[in-house]
């Protein structure tokens, strides 16, 4: 179990919001700093494959702005940092040449309801199925008996359930996964805990579990569920984005696993 960090990037400023309210965002934090001091703190922490997330969409008037922002955390720690937010089979390999160890994969493949398999196999063809991750965010079905992916920033249900012969499947086409909790995502009020327990029963590319984690109960709680073998991340919990848990603190105490 590894801590994975994060750089949230919103019209043009490092931000956490809460994850559900995507389509029109409520802050938790914004920085005064910009995305490249964060990256160099990860870097001198020794703290890798961390995800860099654009929040605006390609088009949108603060996009460009994002974008810089992206860049200047890409290379301020080259080959440490992951990147997603607009990603596709035409700037995947640009990102990559700026300074991504890997691109993550959300809206390109996941729309309208469904998995676009024609676009992920552009994009394993255009950089490798070893520089994908994808970005698997689920919430709780509507009659509560699975958690299903999200689309179309985590608000259309497709009918695909998050599960060890769904990660199987899409195994062939990624190189890692990336899981949000819509549910929990940046509320800081515990994670999900069916959610991690269904990911722990999976043996295959790595996983990081991100939604909800808010204190060291929740962090113990994961790796017991996860069974040692879920990477994970913090958002609004950590003290460098406002919150109480120390990112020190996290990695000792993950370190003694």
């Amino acid at each position: 179990m590894e801590f994975r960090p994060c750089i949230d990037i919103h019209n043009g400023k490092v931000k956490q919001i809460v994850g559900s309210s995507i389509h029109d965002p409520v802050e938790n934090f914004v920085s005064p700093n910009d995305a490249a001091y964060y990256a160099n703190f990860y870097r001198n922490l020794g703290i890798s494959g961390g995800h860099v997330i654009m929040l605006n969409a390609p088009g949108h008037e603060n996009y460009e702005a994002t974008v810089n922002q992206a860049l200047g955390a890409l290379k301020a720690y080259p080959g440490g940092l992951q990147i997603g937010g607009g990603i596709n089979e035409q700037n995947a390999r640009e990102f990559l040449d700026a300074g991504a160890s890997h691109v993550i994969v959300t809206s390109y493949v996941f729309k309208n309801g469904l998995i676009d398999y024609p676009n992920l196999n552009k994009l394993v063809k255009a950089v490798g199925k070893e520089k994908i991750v994808l970005d698997l965010s689920c919430r709780k079905s509507q009659n509560n008996d699975c958690y299903l992916i999200m689309t179309d920033r985590w608000q259309k249900f497709t009918d695909v359930k998050v599960n060890t012969e769904t990660l199987e499947k899409l195994a062939l086409f990624c190189g890692e996964f990336l899981i949000h909790a819509v549910d929990v995502e940046g509320k800081n009020q515990g994670i999900e805990a069916e959610l991690a327990r269904i990911l722990g029963a999976y043996h295959g590319l790595p996983i990081t579990y991100a939604g909800g984690i808010h204190n060291f109960t929740d962090l113990d709680k994961l790796r017991k569920l996860g069974k040692n073998r879920l990477n994970v991340t913090v958002g609004s919990a950590l003290d460098i984005f406002g919150g109480s848990m120390k990112i020190t603190e996290i990695i000792d105490y993950l370190n003694k696993y």
